[in-house]
Parts: C-alpha cells; structure tokens; sequence
C-alpha cells in the first residue's frame, strides 16, 4: 500500500501519457512472459465457461469487460520482486479458475451461476452431496485447472532458465503497474460504451444471471455479485423510503378481491398439504408396458380440483423456495434464499393466517430440522411445530433420510392425535424418498421399463427380443422413484381413510419444482425407436424437437385439491404458477394476505407466470429472457411488441416488488409505522 501511495503521491496526468509514449512495449513484453500468459489464459477460461454454459463466446463484449478486469486485478503484480511475483499470480489465478469450476458444476444442475448470497446455502450441499456427486459434477467442470498448472510450470521453467535474475534490476516494472491499470481503464471504457440500456439495467438489479455472465463475463459478474450481496445492508437503511412507495404503489393498484363460486366452500375444514418432492405433471397418465406410472396420483387429479399448467416458480432455493412462495404468495429472492438468508423477516403466511382463525398449524418432514434452515424458518411463517427426523422412529431409510411409506404412516398417527386434540388444523408433510438423484432403484419396488418388442432377423424371420429402453437410465431411475413415491401416497390416503381423517378435510398436493432431469434423457420418450435400438435424427420422419421451450414448458408440475367423495371434479387449464396458491386456496377457505403477488385463478381470465430469472409465461407466449425472445404456443394469437414490452415490465415489476417486501422487512416496518401513527393520534 505504501508503495501504491508512493507511486500516487506526485500524480500527473499529462506525465503518465508522456511515460506511456516512453514506454517501450518489446521490452515490456519479453520481461513479462509470466505476465502476459497469466492475462491470455485467465481470459481463455472465461470463453471457455460461457462456451460450455450459455454459449456466446464469440461475443467481443464479455472479451473486453474480462480482459480488463483482469488486467486491473493483475497489476498490483508489478509490484512485487519479479521473483515473488508468482505467488500473487498464482494466488489470483487460483481463485478465478475456482470461480470457474464453481460457476460450471452450478450450472449443469440450476441452468444458473453462483452467488455470493448461497455461501450460507452451499452447506445443504454435505446433504445431498450424492445428488451434486451425481447429477451436478461432470469432468469438463475441472478442465479450469489447467490454468494455475500452466502459470506454475512456467514460472518454474522460467526460473529454471535465469529468467528472473536477468530481469532483477530493470526498473520499467514500475511503469508497468500504472500501463496496466490505465489500459485496463481504457478497454473497460470501450466496453462500457458498447453498452445499451437493457444491459446495463440487468447489470445493476442482477437477478438474470445467465445474461450478465454472457455480456460481461464470468468475473465482472461475480465481482458485481459480491457487491449486490453487500448492498442490502446498506439499501435496507438509505433505501428503504424510496422501496416503500414503489410497493404501496403497486397494491393501490392491484385489483381487489372478488367472490365466485368457490368462495367459502371450504371454509373451516382442515388442510392437510402433501409437498410432493421433485413431481412432476408429465407423470399423470404416463404408462410403461401399459402399467400406470402414478396410478394413486391420477385417481387424485381426475377426481378432484387438477391443475394442468401449475408451475413452480423455484430459485436456487429450490424446496425452500417453493414452501415460501406458496405460503406467502411472494416470488423466491434473487439473492440467496429466503429461508436461510432472510429468515428474520416478518411473513403474512398461510400458517399465520389460519392460527388467527383458530386452526393448530404443524408441519413434518423424515429430514433433519436444520436443512434448509426449516427449523427456524417454519416458525417465521407460522408453524406451531415441526415434526423432523427426530419426532421419527427412523426404520427404514432411502435416499436422504426415512422412507416416504414409513414417514407417512407415522405421521398419519400424529395427525390422529391432533385432530383429538384441536378443533380444527393445517398441516403440510413434506416428502423425501423422491428426491434425486433417483440411485437406489432395488429399494423403489418392481417397475419394468424394458420394451419386448417384434423384429425381422436377418433370415427375414419375426423374433421377439428385449430392449433395456429406460433401465439403467437417469429418467428412468427418476420414474421408478416416483412409482414408489405414488404408491407411499395411496398408502397415505388410505391410511386417513381408515382413521376417519378425510371426513372434514382437503388435501391439497403440490410438486415442489421439477426433478431437473437432464434434457437428452427426454429422446427416450420422444425419439426413440425400440425396433431398431436408436433415435431418430433431425433428418429423420417423426422427430421430435426437444429445445430450451419445450424442456421449460415441460417443468410444470401437479397442483391438486381433492377431498372425499368430490361431486363435481374440475381440470382448470389456465397458466398458474406458486404465488397463486394462497389467493386461489385463500377463496375457497376464507382468507387472505393484503401483501399477496398471486391471483385467484378462478378470478382472472389471462393469468400469467413470473419465474425467478425473469422468464415469464402466458396462455400465449413463454418469454426467454436471457435471450429477449419467445416461443409463441397459440396458432392463433397475434403478439405485438407492446404485449411482450407489458408483460417483460410487469413481470420485472413483480421481482423487484417482492425483493423489497423481502429485503426491506417492509412488512414489519409498515406495521411499526401504522401503530406509532395510531399511537401518536390518541
């Protein structure tokens, strides 16, 4: 530090660009192979993250806005003794190639980059490290390290060579600091001019994060990242004034709640929700060999209140996520999760809701207590107790902890006690045995996903041979955990049946995000031919295109509500997502939050779905935000581009709207507000 003050002391412009002009770049060049290699290859990693990842990196823009962060972070280098100046090249190579590997296992399971804000959140990592191990890690994601080895051996040639004492005494190394902060300035200028509007505004709210990485680069993003994660600490004591206005503003406006013909007609009537891990909607009816993937799962959808175009609106926070949009009909945070950074906040939940309506309110899951931070977090919303790993006799364990047939027959028998006890109750039982990454097949039950099919042999005879089809296969596991996971359900509704627990309640299932299988694995579905073993080709008559759309369309997962003996079951087909499960549910039993995002589905005609990442999705249109384009999903529907400029600000509306409920602990601040206000009156 005191040598940068040192060289800073006596600055002058007009001396620099006079040095610069001095500035003998050959030479510059031949003592600073180190250097310059550091430079080229930090910046190779970079284009290669974004070309295994989204893909740009012909883009000259992100080019420029890496190359001249690291020349900026490279120059303090030119400080050091030549000799010691590996170590802080080495020691900042280090951390940008773990940036790297980080950045691209995270992104083969979220289809996003990390953040600072999931420090806290990569510890459930030791949880499902199986999952990771499986599903995430793949061994491209370790080609960064070639970078440091690289800068290592050659310092070490180098040395090996003299290098470094040939160059002790030369004195241009100073100059070389000031050079490489002043091109770095230079470069980034460049690239900040060839900015526009949309760029810069998505740089600075930073919630897509596939588009910051791929116009600025894998190291601008992460840097400004660290700074976002800073700023609401800040932000939640300057900013709040300026938040508040935007968010009173916004439900001035929102349109009042109406009455239909579902209002009340579930009013007072106990809640069991069933949190339905990794479910996913394209299940429902799906058969193998003519048996029935899910057959209890389809005799709920069919017979009760089943949602079509249910989405789950999940971040990086995933469950947690889920399990707070839908209690809070509020979007997941952009910045870590709710559930383990913002926990202290204050919540109008569903929970909370009922408890003023008198209703004992528990949730229980076969887990630990401290995964996703539930623990505390379920107090936070409301829950009177949740019953975790060790409220369980832990019998059988598949996967990541007790056995979904097991947990829910114990925790049938805990509802029996409550329901003795209080008058009424809503209680959410979260599964677990469905969870990924789908590898202990031999503990899920029989399920053949091998075809017998007829082939003409080569003496033109018919045989019947076996394809393995989806044996051993990721999808395959997938549905196999499920089968399990739809007969554990049978066993749960048959089992609050015969405990007469079904008499005055609803059952209400949610998938909580989709099992994020990875798209080629959908070719066995779409394009394979069991005659000949193979898959069709683009060329080929019948293939299907599986793209980002259709992968995207196909992550919807079931949202039904049923009770006994329904009379009149309903397939509603509108496009509804997690948000709008507390209005929706809120209708039909007679309650409300004043702070909710959603829509009652049976109140709107064009509803539409706002995801964590910006994308957003009507009966019309599924819009790609990363990208600025959509697939249209209407033959008939005329799109102009005030309908995509409307949606793309209302759905960006809501995002910041939610963040600052979250952030700005709005709810508690404007309740403190409102009693000293009343207080000052009297």
């Amino acid at each position: 530090m005191k040598k940068i003050k040192k060289y800073f002391k006596n600055f002058s412009f007009d001396k620099v660009i006079k040095s610069i002009k001095k500035y003998d770049y050959k030479k510059n060049l031949k003592i600073n192979i180190l250097f310059v290699v550091t430079v080229i290859s930090l910046l190779l990693n970079d284009v290669i993250l974004r070309m295994v990842t989204v893909g740009n990196f012909l883009d000259i823009k992100p080019l420029l806005g890496s190359l001249s962060f690291i020349l900026l972070i490279l120059a303090p280098s030119y400080l050091f003794k030549p000799k010691n100046q590996i170590f802080y090249l080495l020691i900042i190579s280090i951390l940008l190639t773990a940036i790297c590997i980080v950045n691209s296992i995270y992104y083969n399971y979220y289809l996003s980059f990390s953040s600072f804000s999931l420090l806290k959140t990569s510890l459930q990592v030791i949880d499902v490290a199986d999952a990771v191990t499986k599903n995430a890690m793949e061994l491209k994601d370790f080609f960064f390290v070639w970078q440091p080895i690289v800068i290592l051996f050659l310092y070490l040639y180098l040395n090996h060579q003299n290098y470094f004492k040939i160059f002790k005494k030369d004195k241009s190394r100073k100059k070389g600091f000031i050079t490489s902060v002043l091109i770095s300035i230079i470069i980034f200028s460049f690239f900040f001019v060839s900015l526009d509007s949309l760029e810069k505004s998505r740089f600075i709210k930073q919630w897509n994060r596939e588009f910051i990485v791929m116009k600025f680069g894998i190291y601008i993003y992460q840097l400004n990242d660290a700074f976002v994660n800073i700023s609401p600490k800040f932000n939640s004591v300057f900013g709040y004034d300026e938040m508040s206005k935007k968010i009173k503003t916004y439900y001035e406006s929102k349109e009042q709640t109406k009455t239909n013909n579902y209002t009340n007609i579930y009013k007072d009537k106990n809640i069991i929700m069933i949190h339905a891990e990794s479910m996913q909607q394209f299940l429902i009816d799906l058969k193998i060999n003519g048996v029935e993937i899910t057959p209890n799962l389809n005799k709920l959808f069919h017979s009760g209140i089943g949602f079509t175009n249910f989405y789950s609106q999940s971040g990086v926070g995933t469950s947690s996520d889920t399990e707070f949009s839908l209690n809070t009909s509020l979007l997941p945070s952009t910045n870590g999760t709710v559930f383990i950074s913002y926990w202290d906040r204050e919540y109008i939940a569903i929970p909370n809701i009922l408890k003023e309506q008198n209703y004992y309110t528990f949730s229980m899951h076969g887990n630990k207590g401290d995964m996703w931070n539930r623990e505390t977090m379920h107090r936070t919303l409301g829950y009177d107790r949740f019953y975790s790993m060790k409220d369980y006799e832990i019998d059988e364990v598949i996967g990541l902890g007790l056995s979904d047939k097991s947990f829910f027959h114990q925790s049938v028998e805990k509802i029996k006690e409550i329901d003795q006890k209080y008058e009424k109750y809503y209680g959410t039982l979260i599964m677990l045995t469905n969870h990924t990454p789908f590898s202990e097949v031999d503990k899920y039950g029989e399920l053949n996903l091998s075809l017998e099919v007829e082939i003409t042999n080569e003496e033109g005879e018919t045989e019947k041979v076996i394809r393995p089809y989806l044996e051993g296969t990721f999808l395959g596991d997938y549905l196999k955990a499920a089968h399990y996971a739809d007969a554990a359900l049978g066993d749960l509704i048959a089992d609050l049946d015969r405990e007469g627990l079904l008499e005055d309640t609803i059952i209400v299932l949610y998938g909580d995000h989709d099992a994020k299988i990875p798209r080629k694995e959908y070719n066995y579905m779409y394009n394979y031919v069991p005659q000949t073993d193979e898959f069709l080709t683009e060329l080929d008559e019948g293939y299907v295109l599986f793209d980002y759309y259709a992968y995207e369309l196909n992550r919807k997962v079931p949202f039904i509500i049923w009770e006994k003996n329904m009379k009149k079951p309903l397939q509603v087909d509108k496009v509804m997502g997690m948000i709008d499960v507390l209005p929706t549910l809120g209708n039909m039993v007679d309650f409300k939050s004043e702070y909710s995002l959603g829509n009652d589905i049976f109140n709107i005609e064009d509803n539409y779905v706002v995801f964590p990442n910006g994308n957003w999705l009507t009966k019309d249109v599924y819009f790609y935000n990363k990208k600025q384009e959509f697939k249209l999903l209407s033959e008939t529907a005329i799109i102009s581009t005030d309908y995509i400029e409307n949606y793309t600000k209302k759905s960006e509306n809501k995002l910041e709207i939610s963040n600052g409920i979250i952030i700005y602990d709005f709810i508690k601040k404007s309740k403190e507000s409102l009693e000293v206000l009343e207080s000052n009156k009297r």
